[in-house]
């Protein structure tokens, strides 16, 4: 019996052992957070929905909303961790004023995965003359992120309970920040504090009564605040100030 080779296997095996058992706890703990997520109320949406309401679903999983003679594109990102499919009733909204709308689905439903999946989706509706981006919360600070290195293909960003941490103060692009007065997930200082990357005549909305959740349609998110308005009124005040903005 060679106990030398023994003690030499063991020094190598047990470390490798507790190198699998680290990796295979980090897997799972990932697999738990991106699988810890929003999911849209379906019951509610299509009680929002008008009837005859439809879409055209891309093979990438982006869904289309497209009014007829629509020159106004909108790309839209969703908010982190909340299925995309939440925001189908505010995108809904935004068509019925006239503007084309691109509601993107994101990695593992985080936006930070997803940075760049604006690429090409302007290029497929050529007769679209005029491009806004945005999102909701993470989304939207993701779209700006896309809208700082794409300047020049974009008309202007849309934030909704969001803000940007890249510098647009000279980008050229207009600008429209919505937020609910309830709002409690949206770091308000860090909002205040990065007004500085925004242009000086950048449009600002609050919501009276308006929470974070309400930009979409998947209940109450943890940690916000109590609204005293309904979502479809959230809904419909935030399509009504995206269409004052982009028209």
């Amino acid at each position: 019996m060679n106990v030398f080779n023994d003690k030499k296997k063991r020094k190598i095996f047990i470390p490798l052992i507790a190198a699998v058992l680290v990796l295979a706890l980090i897997i799972g703990a990932c697999a738990v957070y991106l699988g810890d997520y929003y999911r849209a109320d379906i019951p509610a949406i299509q009680q929002m929905l008008p009837e005859g309401t439809s879409w055209k679903e891309e093979p990438n999983g982006n869904i289309v909303f497209e009014p007829d003679g629509a020159k106004t594109g909108f790309i839209f990102y969703p908010g982190g961790k909340v299925e995309y499919t939440a925001y189908i009733p505010l995108m809904q909204a935004c068509a019925e004023r006239g503007i084309l709308c691109v509601l993107v689905e994101m990695p593992f439903n985080l936006a930070v995965f997803g940075v760049n999946s604006a690429d090409g989706i302007q290029a497929e509706y050529p007769e679209i003359e005029t491009w806004y981006i945005g999102g909701h919360s993470l989304g939207g600070s993701m779209a700006a992120s896309y809208a700082a290195d794409n300047a020049a293909d974009f008309e202007g960003l849309i934030l909704l309970a969001s803000y940007s941490t890249a510098d647009l103060a000279e980008s050229g692009l207009s600008v429209l920040s919505v937020y609910g007065s309830e709002d409690k997930v949206l770091n308000a200082e860090k909002y205040e504090a990065n007004k500085v990357n925004l242009p000086a005549d950048f449009s600002e909305h609050v919501l009276a009564g308006g929470c974070h959740a309400y930009f979409g349609v998947y209940g109450a998110q943890a940690g916000d605040g109590t609204p005293t308005v309904s979502n479809a009124a959230q809904i419909a005040f935030t399509a009504e100030k995206i269409a004052e903005f982009i028209n």
